[in-house]
């Protein structure tokens, strides 16, 4: 079940009010789970459950996604102002420093909440901010032709693609390397949540220049990589594992840039296995 909370955040216009939208299930050390640009948090629903049975995991609608709410007017949606404010949502849900994994953009928020002691463990699943220019440019290209189609494409004609595997293929083959395992239902929900995201211009905007290029210490990382990842390349973990030498380079077979659908398990033992190391390494 969705719920919302409303809290304070800083910014540079002064402090804020933000609303987000989550999900929170199981029982355990926290475990916030952060998605991409243009998705929303029904993107980790593959292994939620699995996760739930080791962790309080709470997954969020990123401000300006899903169904939360955009970041209030003149507040950026760069990496000065989003990860502080998930620390103050974490405060508002009553958890101190989870473990975050996330997702692409999540990925990044994830590395920049260890960065800055925000998490006690971070797993950055394709993670933005390795890119060359080139590769920047040709992500980003890819990103505004995938919502450009799903503002063009009628819900009716969304539906009745959907439905077959090759519709679904078309609509979501860019980010899953096995995109007939997903559900229709699932297919056309993730359309109209890129469709509909108010924060994705203000987002893509403030990634134009951002570099992930300082080192994460005194926490356990992981860093992993979809082998079939045809948006961000997967050499770019290895430029990763250079920014952050303690981290744990892992390879997810056959896997694409969202791999939480294409294999569930082995991305859930990579997030468990982070965490436990925490876990152990604090025993």
């Amino acid at each position: 079940m969705t719920a919302t909370v409303s809290f304070t955040i800083d910014s540079p216009l002064g402090p804020r009010t933000a609303t987000v939208a989550y999900e929170r299930k199981g029982a355990g050390e926290p475990l916030l789970l952060l998605h991409g640009i243009g998705h929303h948090l029904q993107a980790w629903h593959p292994v939620t459950d699995i996760l739930a049975a080791d962790h309080d995991v709470i997954a969020v609608d990123l401000p300006g996604f899903g169904a939360s709410e955009p970041l209030p007017e003149g507040v950026p949606y760069d990496l000065a102002t989003v990860p502080p404010a998930l620390g103050a949502l974490c405060a508002a849900l009553g958890v101190e420093r989870p473990h975050v994994a996330g997702n692409s953009l999540g990925g990044l928020l994830a590395l920049e909440m260890g960065r800055t002691g925000l998490a006690r463990s971070v797993t950055a699943l394709s993670p933005a901010g390795f890119w060359t220019e080139g590769e920047r440019r040709y992500a980003f290209a890819t990103l505004l032709a995938m919502r450009a189609g799903a503002k063009a494409l009628p819900r009716p004609a969304l539906e009745r693609l959907a439905r077959g595997a090759a519709g679904r293929a078309a609509l979501t083959g860019t980010i899953y390397a096995r995109p007939a395992r997903r559900s229709p239902e699932a297919v056309v929900a993730e359309t109209l949540a890129l469709r509909e995201a108010t924060g994705f211009e203000a987002t893509l905007a403030a990634g134009g220049s951002v570099r992930f290029t300082d080192d994460v210490p005194g926490l356990p990382v992981t860093i992993a990589w979809g082998t079939r990842d045809r948006l961000l390349l997967r050499r770019q973990g290895v430029r990763a594992k250079h920014t952050v030498p303690g981290a744990r380079l892992v390879r997810l077979p056959g896997c694409g840039h969202v791999p939480m659908n294409d294999d569930p398990a082995l991305v859930s033992r990579v997030i468990l296995d982070t965490a436990r190391t925490r876990q152990l390494s604090a025993a």
